[in-house]
């Protein structure tokens, strides 16, 4: 019985046809996707005491959950804690060995089981209880244990699993999921949560990048500053240029005051005067009033000014407008900024 059973779902499985593997595909969207609509429609005022206790939570939201429920509380977590929400995963069955001692009595349990009757959570409900933890549940019953013992429940039920066999855990996860994804901009919506703050909780992504790396962090100074007199002979900016590797020099007076830039594309448009190079000042084919950027500012700032006037690079100063440094597109390019 179990060969020709094996042997059958082999047969389906060789005979379909892309037109029945893309069909079903988009069963399991729509499937999916109804479910998910309806969660919505199921919104009421638990949900909302829901994120008004978390709000006036003074410590964390920890979240448990097993098997795909856990994967799914895995990532509610995270996205709490990236948004604004501090929040970590705690897996239910260690936490009976041990880990409830990272839950305190602060803390917001958020429990996900689909069957509100997982035997791995429904052990901490004693220990939660006790503690006086407040405890929020997210089931599919809402007549289950876990549900009925909780002080908020989220009804995350689902007419039909996308699974044809109806046990995948498949439409309820993604109902699991899409509400703990609600939760957490609900909650960063009410705390004004802004971009700026989602940067500092990602910096080593591109937007961290973006919003928290200065000028002042990647710019060349010091010694690796490339600047000459104006009045210095121009083979000496072309000396300073080769050293840098940046395509540009700086111009200044005597006094270290910033007049003018000599640049890859200066040297090509006075072409023909580098003949009598020898006898050639810098102040003679450098560009004066060049474009500058603070150190202050944020790199994102220099990348705008260089798309916008198609510059290679830039001179930094700092608030007094004194020279501080030089940076090129390649420098913003090896920082992740661009």
């Amino acid at each position: 019985m179990g060969h020709a059973l094996r042997d059958r779902l082999n047969l389906v499985h060789m005979s379909s046809s892309p037109k029945q593997i893309l069909a079903s595909a988009v069963a399991v969207l729509k499937t999916e996707a109804l479910a998910i609509e309806a969660l919505s429609s199921r919104l009421d005022d638990t949900f909302v005491a829901t994120v008004q206790k978390m709000l006036a939570g003074e410590g964390h939201v920890v979240v448990t959950g097993m098997g795909k429920s856990g994967h799914v509380g895995h990532k509610i977590a995270a996205t709490l804690a990236s948004t604004g929400t501090p929040s970590f995963f705690v897996h239910p069955a260690e936490a009976s060995h041990g880990d409830l001692g990272m839950i305190r009595r602060a803390d917001i349990l958020l429990a996900l089981s689909n069957s509100g009757e997982t035997d791995e959570v429904l052990r901490l409900l004693p220990v939660i209880k006790r503690l006086g933890v407040t405890l929020i549940a997210m089931t599919g019953r809402p007549g289950s244990t876990l549900a009925q013992h909780a002080d908020l429940h989220l009804d995350t039920s689902v007419d039909q699993e996308a699974c044809p066999l109806g046990l995948a855990p498949t439409a309820s996860t993604s109902a699991q999921l899409a509400l703990g994804d609600a939760l957490a901009i609900a909650l960063l919506e009410a705390r004004g949560f802004t971009a700026e703050d989602f940067a500092r909780s990602h910096p080593g992504g591109k937007l961290g990048r973006q919003l928290l790396l200065s000028i002042s962090d990647i710019m060349h100074a010091g010694d690796d500053l490339p600047r000459v007199s104006s009045s210095a002979p121009v083979a000496e900016a072309i000396f300073e240029m080769t050293r840098s590797r940046l395509g540009m020099c700086a111009a200044v007076t005597d006094d270290g005051e910033l007049v003018g830039i000599v640049t890859d594309g200066d040297l090509r448009r006075h072409a023909d005067k580098l003949s009598d190079i020898r006898s050639l000042r810098v102040e003679d084919i450098m560009s004066p009033r060049p474009r500058t950027v603070r150190a202050a500012e944020l790199a994102a700032a220099a990348v705008e000014i260089m798309q916008q006037h198609r510059v290679q690079g830039l001179l930094v100063t700092d608030e007094a407008g004194c020279l501080v440094g030089a940076l090129n597109f390649q420098d913003l390019l090896q920082a992740g900024v661009v």
